[in-house]
């Protein structure tokens, strides 16, 4: 099966609504009354733009809007594996840059974590290779990461696994790390064009079904297929958009019925909806106790 990576933010919208203050009141109402207890979120790069990760597809400041300089043909060429088993090297500058350890979660992180903290979190699913949802502190057995990670590498050609931080140091000092098996180029098990997604991507077909809410955020919804998820809630299911234009499903007009959107600053909107479900407190002083225990490490 040939699937597609990555995630893009914030495309956009044409001939639809603006958002209704009154939709984000709606679904705060909905968890402060126990009615959404099985929540699932779906994100794209969106969510670390405010860590200062730029996105992938905002022109001017996406990512491939700035690839000049790795002289690739086009820019979705850089996460194409075909591409890369002929040429790592464009691959490996920008991995020097993606590599997780430089940005810090957050506001917009930690909110999903006190999401879990409230037991409402059934599954994230995320389109990002930064890492930090998990280094904000939510767990892996409530994380899917769709695209892959940088947390573990092996060999683009025959799979075997490669120790992750001999590949980072091959890769942060400029050489190719090669598989001891078959000497073919390794990589981190972030997936490219052209690769399967990771089996945890299918926990989908139980967890979907099972969502009573379903939260969006900074994602096009563009890429396949992972854009599709949004739909697979059954059709009863409030859906909250929180991006900066409108997407996918959202763009239609009339929206579904349950159907729900904020757009604009994605930090702006989630600060707003935590303050509304009195979470903005908490999520405060989380955020301070981790920069603490960052500071002390």
């Amino acid at each position: 099966m040939c699937v597609c990576l990555f995630s893009a933010a914030n495309p956009s919208s044409r001939g639809v609504k603006s958002s209704s203050p009154h939709d984000l009141l709606s679904v705060a109402r909905l968890v402060k009354l126990g009615r959404s207890k099985n929540v699932v979120v779906v994100a794209g790069a969106g969510i670390s733009t405010a860590s200062g990760i730029p996105d992938f597809r905002t022109p001017g400041t996406g990512l491939y809007s700035n690839l000049e300089k790795y002289n690739v043909p086009y820019p979705e060429a850089i996460f194409n594996i075909d591409y890369f088993s002929d040429n790592p090297q464009p691959f490996f500058s920008l991995a020097k840059v993606l590599y997780p350890g430089s940005h810090r979660p957050n506001y917009i992180h930690y909110f999903i974590r006190v999401l879990h903290h409230k037991g409402l979190l059934l599954r994230m699913y995320t389109q990002n290779i930064d890492g930090l949802e998990k280094l904000c502190g939510i767990p892996d057995d409530k994380l899917v990461e769709a695209h892959g990670s940088f947390a573990t590498a092996s060999c683009h050609l025959c799979y075997t696994p490669y120790p992750a931080e001999e590949a980072r140091y091959a890769i942060m000092h400029d050489r190719v790390p090669t598989c001891s098996f078959c000497t073919a180029t390794v990589k981190p098990d972030v997936v490219f064009f052209g690769e399967d997604l990771p089996r945890k991507y299918f926990l989908h077909r139980k967890d979907f079904p099972k969502a009573d809410l379903l939260i969006i955020m900074g994602t096009s919804l563009k890429i396949e297929p992972f854009a599709s998820l949004v739909n697979s809630v059954r059709s009863t299911v409030p859906r909250l958009l929180l991006n900066r234009n409108a997407v996918g499903p959202f763009e239609r007009v009339p929206l579904r019925r349950g159907d729900h959107m904020e757009l604009g600053d994605l930090a702006d909107s989630v600060r707003k909806f935590a303050e509304m479900l009195g979470w903005d407190g908490e999520i405060q002083e989380l955020m301070r106790s981790q920069e603490v225990v960052g500071f002390l490490i």
